[in-house]
């Protein structure tokens, strides 16, 4: 499915929510995964502004479920609210940011796959392998919505991790990072949701047996080359800098 085509069947199922008198919550989380899958996939560019009433003619719903979803992504960092001008979407994260962002996913992730070897159930193993099919079916779409979508199906994925790993502290303080939306913005680049894929295949397996000591190096392996996947983009775009000042 193309760009549009997507972005289509995105604003049916939000019209689809108020149609079929859905609860205002409801409603509010899925302008919220909406609104998150166009940060994603740039549809909604750093730095621009973006306002509710925009917002409500262009998804078909009230303001009020666009205003509910604005104040959570705002509370969580991923907009900010400018006085009397609507909000703005924050530029990309910094190298520095980055970095950071890292080395506490190096400190918990690892952790959370070992507990899971440990602790999954049979149906959250069945979730773990229903997810990665669900990211292999967006593996081969072209443009930035199906990119975007391929990186909330990776965000759910390393949620579930965490969820059977039993811990709510360390499910929580991934959740606040919002790591793979930061990540995800940086770039729009294939080559990461194909390498990824295999990276997400062998640390299920390793839940899978049941091998704690596997499944923990599979999601540091796993952490450790998409960092150095995304340090490229920071590479790439200091040198273009570098070229641009001594043009």
């Amino acid at each position: 499915m193309d760009d549009e085509g997507m972005i289509a069947r995105g604003r049916r199922t939000v019209a689809g929510g108020t149609s079929s008198g859905r609860s205002g919550g409801r409603l509010a989380d899925e302008v919220y995964d909406t609104l998150l899958g166009q940060l994603m996939s740039l549809r909604i560019e750093p730095g621009s502004r973006v306002t509710i009433d925009v917002l409500a003619r262009e998804l078909g719903v009230s303001q009020t479920p666009i205003r509910d979803a604005l104040n959570r992504m705002e509370a969580e960092g991923l907009v900010v609210r400018v006085p009397h001008a609507g909000y703005r979407i924050p530029p990309q994260i910094t190298r520095r940011r980055f970095e950071d962002m890292l080395e506490v996913r190096l400190l918990l992730e690892p952790a959370a796959a070992r507990r899971s070897a440990e602790r999954a159930s049979l149906a959250q193993v069945a979730g773990l392998r229903a997810m990665l099919e669900e990211m292999a079916e967006l593996e081969g779409g072209s443009g930035p919505t199906a990119y975007g979508a391929f990186g909330l199906r990776d965000a759910a994925f390393h949620d579930l991790v965490a969820l059977s790993a039993e811990n709510q502290v360390i499910r929580e303080a991934l959740a606040r990072l919002h790591s793979h939306v930061h990540l995800f913005r940086l770039h729009h680049d294939t080559q990461v949701t194909h390498l990824a894929m295999a990276e997400h295949e062998d640390i299920v397996a390793a839940i899978a047996a049941r091998d704690p000591d596997a499944a923990a190096y599979a999601m540091r392996r796993h952490i450790l080359r998409s960092g150095e996947r995304f340090r490229r983009l920071f590479d790439e775009a200091k040198d273009a800098d570098a070229v641009a000042l001594e043009a």
